[in-house]
């Protein structure tokens, strides 16, 4: 029998405490380290952010320079981690393979077994300074291409787009590619990172919980939701079509991917700046039918459901736009939210207590045991 203090999904349970980052439903807001998220995307950069929740504040100028260097320093990876790429099957998901990239990654890291405080901000700075050099050879290289290194000259967001598609992107670009990493770069006790907590609560490492991490956002209803968003707004195709599908969609009951969020009611924060973002992107490519056919499918399920979109929603064509491969939309999350993973399990380790909820037993209970051949 169930009692009062069930919650499935343990929604609107608190499991802890944290000082990295606020969803505050009310309010439509969402805060890292007190800063909005709003004031972040429209003064800062994503090597700030990701200072600023390792570090829980906003970094001097002599402090930004030093932890940007720290970044470039640590971009590349080992050659043996280059070489196991190759051995990987031809069309591999990208994100199993930056699960398996990050395993092995921790071999190679001398702090590995180390979880003191500072040992455990070090590998983070590795970890976010080597995600995109992770994603973006094992892609390539699965695909059959060269390569390309890191360019030091380049922003942290600006060389994984360079590294990815063999260019380098426009200033224009780059600064909404940093917007949206800035966006995803943490947001509470969501199931990956909590997932992380979890892992080394155990006083496992950094990697574990990388991995542990990287394997709850790879789902469609965490991470994946904006790579199903795109490939639905394909299916829709264009404007004239897109309310008759959605009205189809809601009466054969068809899952329609990035729409509703459980901490977000009334919207997401994060949604709103990336809409006007990807209005802004379309007028400047000369290229509005994603967004058109975006905004008439928001327009119906506003109508027909009250439901909102949520970030994955325009993150979908935004990158589309961008020209980057579906299937890489997944690990640009975890590039992103990489920062957050990290401060979360060192705010977990420094104060730990090993996370172990209980569960509500439903089964049967003091059945008679009968021998195997009399069964």
């Amino acid at each position: 029998m169930k009692t009062a203090e069930y919650s499935p999904g343990l929604e609107g349970i608190i499991a802890g405490t944290t000082t990295i980052s606020h969803v505050n439903p009310d309010l439509c807001s969402l805060m890292y380290r007190g800063y909005d998220i709003r004031e972040l995307v429209k003064h800062s950069s994503f090597e700030e952010v990701a200072y600023l929740l390792l570090k829980g504040k906003l970094p001097t100028q002599g402090e930004y320079d030093e932890f940007c260097a720290l970044l470039k320093q640590e971009r590349d990876l080992p050659d043996v981690l280059v070489d196991a790429f190759k051995t990987f099957p031809k069309n591999s998901v990208p994100m199993d393979m930056l699960r398996t990239g990050t395993a092995l990654l921790a071999l190679h890291d001398p702090d590995k077994d180390d979880n003191s405080h500072d040992a455990n901000v070090r590998k983070a700075i590795r970890s976010i300074a080597k995600f995109p050099a992770l994603i973006a050879y094992s892609y390539r290289i699965n695909r059959g291409q060269e390569i390309v290194k890191p360019d030091n000259g380049l922003g942290h967001g600006e060389n994984f787009l360079y590294m990815l598609q063999g260019k380098k992107p426009d200033a224009y670009m780059a600064h909404v590619f940093d917007c949206s990493l800035i966006c995803y770069a943490d947001h509470g006790f969501n199931a990956s990172t909590f997932s992380s907590r979890v892992t080394v609560s155990t006083l496992s490492d950094i990697y574990s919980g990388l991995v542990a991490a990287i394997g709850t956002l790879k789902g469609p209803l965490h991470g994946g939701a904006n790579e199903e968003a795109m490939k639905m707004l394909q299916e829709v195709g264009t404007p004239e079509n897109a309310e008759a599908w959605v009205i189809d969609a809601l009466a054969t009951k068809k899952k329609i991917m990035g729409f509703g969020h459980r901490e977000y009611k009334n919207g997401d924060p994060r949604a709103f700046i990336l809409t006007e973002m990807g209005a802004e992107m379309s007028e400047k490519l000369g290229d509005t039918q994603w967004y058109k056919t975006a905004s008439i499918v928001e327009s119906v399920m506003h109508r027909e459901k009250n439901i909102v979109p949520n970030v994955d929603f325009p993150t979908s064509y935004i990158y589309y736009l961008m020209g980057l491969p579906i299937e890489i939309y997944t690990p640009i999350f975890a590039l992103a939210r990489v920062s957050g993973w990290t401060a979360h399990m060192i705010e977990q380790l420094d104060n730990n207590r090993l996370i172990r909820p209980k569960a509500l037993y439903e089964g049967p209970d003091h059945l008679d045991f009968v021998v195997r051949a009399q069964r």
